[in-house]
């Protein structure tokens, strides 16, 4: 078994997920060795983060991740979130490498957080709204803890996925900025695929969680 995933790599992506924070990174790997022993999920992810922090990142069945959740413990969690019904994009841009290169022409949005956990509650907010895909969803290293992600289609549609990621990013309390691109330069878009620790951890060879 993996210390990152333990999930069939030609398995479809879970179809719910839990995520915790940790301050602590001895208080995360005890939290996540914990989560693992309680409950029946079906993968595991976890790693350090910036700024000194600990992510775990787990899926199954809705059952099963809310009772690794509650196996955790809530001692130094910084920030959380449980989605029962997690959009197979928002898995995707998590797992599969360099999806940044899938930016196309078409119009991009893109939204940042101060919160891991709110980037991916607008990511899977913004494409359950609008007719989008999801190239990037980049997640605390190398950002000082902040993370982002990119919606891109029409102008019309990004500009409705960023409304509704806006709406649930701001529930939260941690949205820092976001804007809309109508044409991205293809020179930005080569650098818009740099790998980051988190993510490396996360993501397998063939894409899969």
């Amino acid at each position: 078994m993996s210390d990152a995933t333990f999930s069939d790599p030609g398995a479809p992506f879970d179809p719910a997920i839990g995520l915790l924070e940790f301050e602590s990174i001895v208080v995360g790997i005890v939290a996540g060795d914990a989560m693992v022993k309680a409950s029946p999920i079906s993968s595991l992810h976890a790693g350090t983060v910036h700024p000194g922090r600990y992510l775990v990142l787990v899926g199954g069945d809705t059952a099963a991740v809310e009772i690794a959740l509650e196996a955790a413990g809530t001692d130094t969690v910084i920030d959380s979130l449980f989605l029962a019904d997690v959009h197979p994009l928002v898995m995707a841009a998590i797992t599969t490498p360099n999806t940044a290169a899938a930016v196309t022409d078409d119009a991009i949005a893109i939204v940042e957080t101060s919160s891991v956990a709110t980037a991916i509650v607008a990511a899977d907010a913004g494409v359950k709204a609008a007719d989008v895909t999801l190239p990037a969803l980049r997640l605390a290293d190398d950002l000082g803890g902040k993370a982002y992600c990119f919606f891109v289609g029409t102008v019309a549609d990004v500009e409705a996925a960023l409304e509704r990621a806006v709406l649930a990013s701001e529930q939260r309390g941690t949205l820092i900025q976001t804007a809309v691109i109508p044409q991205l330069h293809p020179e930005m878009r080569e650098n818009l695929g740099l790998e980051l620790r988190f993510n490396q951890r996360v993501r397998r060879p063939d894409g899969r969680a």
